[in-house]
């Protein structure tokens, strides 16, 4: 190979189309943007726009909305709670409360507190502190004859001024 002999592949450069250089061009007047009007303008997207028919953004239904007063709990199951009690995080004979899960890595953040659901089984004698509870993990925990109390986080609007 020479350097006098070096040349770009097949279809890699593209040919310039020359505009508005007369009428038997094919690109000429207009230069292919059609007549007047807003859409023969620079900078012009009219975004979702149907030609007139109803947009698909329209059309479709709306539905659900974020409740912005909801409560967002962190969610463990029993089968967690009794795998940290057998391995030893978590100390049966002391109240587990939300703070003793934390430390316990069980779960990485509390959000609003924690809610218990009833997935697995539990086998050891607790007592558990938490924010919420499911009936089945209610019952679970009754059943193993441990007990649960429901501890409600006070709002800021609900604490009695000092």
């Amino acid at each position: 190979m020479k350097l006098n002999e070096l040349r770009d592949n097949d279809g890699a450069r593209y040919k310039f189309k020359r505009l508005g250089r007369g009428i038997g061009s094919g690109k000429g007047k207009t230069c292919g943007r059609g007549g007047k009007g807003q859409t023969a303008r620079s900078g012009v997207a009219i975004k979702g726009f149907e030609g007139g028919q109803m947009p698909l953004h329209r059309r479709l239904p709306k539905k659900g909305f974020n409740n912005i007063f909801r409560t967002e709990f962190t969610v463990i199951n029993l089968e967690q709670i009794q795998q940290a009690v057998d391995v030893g995080r978590l100390d049966a004979k002391q109240p587990i409360t939300e703070e003793s899960i934390l430390a316990a890595a069980i779960v990485s953040k509390l959000r609003n507190g924690i809610k218990l659901l009833g997935n697995g089984e539990l086998k050891a004698k607790v007592q558990l502190e938490l924010s919420a509870a499911s009936k089945s993990a209610e019952a679970a925990v009754v059943k193993a004859g441990g007990s649960l109390k429901i501890i409600r986080p006070v709002k800021a609007e609900e604490q009695p001024a000092a």
